[in-house]
C-alpha cells in the first residue's frame, strides 16, 4: 500500500488568509483617506498667475476648509471679497491686524512693523514690489499679495478704499497646503514670518491623508495580486510527495 502526501497547503491557506485582511484593510485605508481628504480639504483651480511660480494659472491646489481666527502671515489662502470683486481669490497673507506693512526697505525688501522679510518664493530678484507703499492693517483683517508682484492685483491696488487694502478674517474659507496638479508640490510656510509675533500656521495634514490613499491602494493591489501569482508559482514547482509502504 502507497500514501502520496503533498504538502504546502497549509501555506497557501495562510497565504489566502493575509491577502484577504490585506485587501480589507487597504480598502480602510482608501476610502478613509479619500473621506478624510473630502471633509479636509476642497479642491481649486488658480485662474491666473497672481501666485506665480508658487501657483502657476491652471494649477489644481488643496486648500484645507479653516476659520478665519486660524490664519497666520506667510499663509497662501483662498478668500471672497464684495471689495475684489465677490469671486474665489488665492493670494499671500503678509500683514494681519495691528501690523504696519510696507515696501520698500534699502534692500527692496518688504517690510512689517519695520522688520526686513526675505521672501525666496518670489519670481523676480528685483525689489518686493513694483510701487512703493505703506498700510496700516486694522485689527482683524489681513493684507494680501500675490507672489507675482508685477502683475498681481491685490492689496496694493485697493489702498485707497477702507481698510486699506485689508480683508476681513471672515472673508478666507481655505488655506493652500499642496499642489496637486500638475506639480504636486507642498507649499511651505516661509521661514522669514516665523519669527514674528504669532509665528506661522502647522501644515494641514495633506500628506497623511496622500499616505492613507496610497499604503491603501498599495494593500489593495498586493493582496488581489497574490491569489494569481501563487497559482502561477505553483504551477511552476515540481510536485514534492513522500511515499510510504507498507
Amino acid at each position: 500500500m502507497s500514501k502520496n502526501v503533498t504538502t504546502g497547503d497549509g501555506h497557501g491557506r495562510l497565504g489566502s488568509v493575509l491577502s484577504g485582511l490585506a485587501v480589507a484593510v487597504g480598502c480602510v485605508l482608501f476610502l478613509g483617506g479619500f473621506a478624510w481628504g473630502a471633509v479636509q480639504y476642497q479642491p481649486y483651480t488658480v485662474p491666473t498667475d497672481s501666485m506665480a511660480p508658487t501657483v502657476a494659472a491652471g494649477d489644481r491646489v488643496l486648500a484645507q476648509r479653516i476659520d478665519g481666527s486660524e490664519v497666520r502671515r506667510g499663509d497662501v489662502v483662498v478668500f471672497r471679497d464684495s471689495a475684489w470683486g465677490d469671486l474665489p481669490m488665492v493670494k499671500r497673507v503678509v500683514g494681519v491686524g495691528g501690523d504696519t506693512v510696507a515696501c520698500c526697505d534699502i534692500g527692496g525688501r518688504l517690510t512689517v512693523n519695520g522688520k526686513a522679510v526675505e521672501e525666496p518664493y518670489l519670481r523676480s530678484k528685483g525689489p518686493a514690489s513694483t510701487t512703493t507703499f505703506s498700510a496700516a492693517v486694522p485689527e482683524g483683517q489681513l493684507f494680501l499679495l500675490g507672489d507675482e508682484r508685477a502683475g498681481s492685483q491685490d492689496s496694493r491696488v485697493h489702498l485707497q478704499d477702507p481698510g486699506q487694502g485689508s480683508v476681513p478674517r471672515s472673508a478666507v474659507n481655505a488655506r493652500v497646503d499642496a499642489v496637486a496638479w500638475p506639480l504636486g508640490a507642498m507649499v511651505e510656510r516661509p521661514r522669514s514670518f516665523a519669527a514674528l509675533p504669532g509665528g506661522v500656521s502647522r501644515p494641514g495634514p495633506v500628506k497623511l491623508v496622500a499616505g492613507s490613499v496610497v499604503a491603501g491602494a498599495v494593500l489593495i493591489l498586493g493582496g488581489a495580486a497574490y491569489g494569481p501569482v501563487a497559482r502561477v508559482l505553483s504551477r511552476s514547482r515540481p510536485r514534492t510527495e513522500a511515499g510510504a509502504h507498507g
